[in-house]
């Protein structure tokens, strides 16, 4: 079993789902969505603690999640969490992408990377910071915006991705009132910036 966690062929599943991507540069497409649980970073405002504790999500064959995956048309697969880079990644998006399914994760950068991705979402959190070798092979960087001083965090990260790094500040979902106008006037100010909203909140889907 501890063999097989290692390796990748076993992880702990917090939740899998079929849905509309909510956030970032590509809000709007339909994906099926891999919840792992297990996390460390410890966001205060984070809306899924219940994935921190990885004991209480129950340890899944990657060979019949992919199984599943397959049954559905949009050929393309969310790895999120928790922390996915807890885990060796090989194995599943290796598997993933035998099938011509893309593999997007989202993820903190606070663990070393492993599997194979067609898009890398990064989202660096002050509360345990992203490993540096992760910012270079960055697609997104998305910053969560809680106050002000995460303004100067979402600017230290972006010096360090790729130019082609697509860049959004996205609004902690329950201070939202008071940090939206803060971000619609710096990305008025500091036009390489975008706005990411949770539109799937909007939606009322998963």
């Amino acid at each position: 079993m501890v063999h097989n966690l290692k390796s990748g062929t076993l992880l702990p599943l917090m939740e899998e789902f079929y849905t509309i991507q909510g956030e970032g540069y590509h809000a709007g497409r339909a994906a099926y969505f891999i919840r792992l649980g297990g996390c460390d970073v410890g966001c205060h405002w984070c809306d899924v603690k219940e994935s921190w504790d990885a004991t209480l999500h129950p340890l899944v064959a990657v060979d019949d999640l992919v199984k599943r995956v397959e049954k559905y048309p949009a050929k393309l697969v969310v790895i999120t969490g928790g922390e996915p880079l807890m885990y060796r990644l090989d194995y599943l998006t290796l598997e993933l992408q035998k099938r011509g399914i893309q593999t997007f994760i989202e993820t903190s950068g606070a663990y070393p990377l492993s599997g194979y991705w067609d898009w890398i979402c990064l989202s660096p959190k002050k509360f345990k910071s992203p490993e540096s070798a992760i910012h270079p092979l960055a697609n997104e960087l998305k910053v969560i915006v809680f106050n002000q001083s995460d303004f100067r965090w979402a600017e230290t990260h972006a010096e360090q991705v790729p130019l082609s790094c697509k860049l959004y500040l996205q609004p902690e979902w329950s201070k939202a009132s008071l940090v939206v106008p803060l971000i619609i006037d710096y990305v008025k100010k500091n036009p390489k910036w975008k706005i990411s909203l949770q539109i799937h909140k909007f939606l009322d889907v998963p």
